[in-house]
């Protein structure tokens, strides 16, 4: 394909406000978010692995959390568990009781966590090709991406498809040395085009994806689409319409919530801070910016820790110090896992902490949110922190009311689920 056919379709790619690279590459603050448990979960896996705690299925397992995070990005990444998922009758992937098998896949795991070249990282994926571990395939791409997004893209059924589409191609899923073939031409290719997306290789593969879908239409699918899939092709553009109604549904929630807290943080006289993603938002016309300090004050933070806590949704510090008094994760349909990464990274980045956490989620996600903090890893690394849970409903309800005979951050005591944080082993108590 001319590249000026290839700038064409990336133009109408772009401008499409329902394309995952509206929706989901520059639109969505959580596919950012998701980098830092994404990455806790692999090297939990790895740990797990070494220590002999990992178990015999994915279910349960720390791969399990890697694969929720993942499959949470929206559209793109819908299908990404089930290669991981065990199989018995098959008895792949096989590296759940084949323990040499685990080991390999965990050091594969370990190695790129740990590289930071990309012969490095292409060394790792093609020894773990050479090892043949049945069933284990270039699905675990889809893993690296987000480890190593400049380097490594994802790759599913419809990035195939589309692929096979954009260059005329017979790419087979599944197949490893497709896989990296068609890993050396998307970075080919996306080297001379990224000043028009980006070198994170997702903005890409979003491309094929919606090639691949059917929702962008070139001349090299068009005639499949129409004489083959054109009853698909208008499903999947109904059903993302509806995705996108639903999510911009979520994030009119979620800033709801993030305007309440910041109301009541300002009631209560404490400077307010809200993630660095969300102050161009406003809610019924009160504008974030305006409401909030403009960054976080200097804490000699690693740049790291710095860039985590600065996704928090929201913060409230003292005025006269920049002592924080409370943060808050505001997770409507997201990961809660990688809020409470959040909040773990904020408590243990200030010597001495003594900060009030809380999750801010609905009602309904209550079970789900114990259920995290039964997970052995945070039940020894949170052990000496307390997590509170406010419902959506109750801070709703009562927000007015914590503004007007609030004194301190205490009234919140008044709607917060409190976890015990001693004796895990037993119960969890909100």
């Amino acid at each position: 394909m001319a590249s000026e056919t290839l700038i064409d379709v990336i133009d109408r790619y772009k401008s499409d406000p329902e394309s995952v690279y509206n929706t989901w590459f520059v639109g969505s603050a959580d596919r950012m978010k998701a980098f830092r448990a994404i990455k806790r979960g692999v090297r939990d896996t790895v740990d797990s692995v070494a220590a002999g705690t990992f178990g015999a299925d994915f279910k349960e397992s720390p791969l399990e959390v890697v694969l929720t995070a993942i499959t949470e990005q929206k559209q793109v990444f819908q299908g990404a568990a089930h290669p991981f998922y065990w199989k018995p009758k098959l008895r792949i992937p096989d590296i759940y009781e084949n323990e040499p098998n685990k080991r390999r896949f965990a050091a594969f795991l370990d190695a790129c966590l740990n590289a930071t070249r990309e012969d490095q990282v292409l060394a790792e994926m093609s020894r773990l090709a050479a090892a043949q571990i049945k069933g284990l395939g270039p699905a675990v791409a889809n893993i690296v991406y987000f480890l190593h997004p400049t380097i490594v893209p994802p790759s599913n059924t419809a990035m195939v498809n589309g692929f096979n589409a954009l260059y005329s191609d017979k790419k087979r899923l599944g197949s490893w040395d497709s896989y990296l073939a068609m890993r050396e031409v998307i970075v080919r290719t996306n080297s001379e085009v990224r000043d028009l997306l980006s070198n994170d290789l997702g903005a890409f593969a979003g491309l094929l994806f919606e090639l691949g879908s059917g929702r962008l239409l070139i001349s090299a699918n068009v005639d499949s689409v129409l004489a083959v899939e054109r009853a698909k092709a208008e499903k999947v553009a109904r059903t993302r319409h509806k995705e996108v109604l639903s999510e911009e549904a979520d994030e009119s929630q979620h800033t709801q919530i993030q305007y309440l807290l910041i109301k009541i943080g300002r009631a209560l006289k404490y400077a307010v801070y809200v993630a660095r993603n969300d102050r161009h938002r406003s809610y019924e016309g009160h504008s974030f910016a305006q409401l909030t300090v403009p960054e976080l004050p200097s804490m000699g933070w690693p740049s790291e820790i710095m860039d985590t806590v600065g996704l928090i949704d929201v913060i409230w510090f003292n005025p006269d110090t920049p002592e924080i008094v409370c943060a808050f994760e505001v997770e409507k349909s997201t990961s809660i896992y990688s809020g409470i990464l959040r909040l773990e990274d904020l408590v243990r980045s200030i010597p001495g902490c003594t900060c009030n956490v809380y999750l801010v989620a609905p009602d309904k996600r209550e079970k789900e949110v114990m259920a995290q903090f039964a997970r052995p890893a945070f039940k020894r690394d949170l052990a000496d922190i307390l997590i509170s849970f406010i419902p959506f409903d109750d801070l709703c309800e009562h927000c007015d009311a914590l503004c007007r005979f609030g004194e301190d951050h205490s009234v919140l005591r008044k709607i917060a689920r409190t976890s015990v944080a001693s004796n895990w082993d037993s119960h969890i108590i909100w």
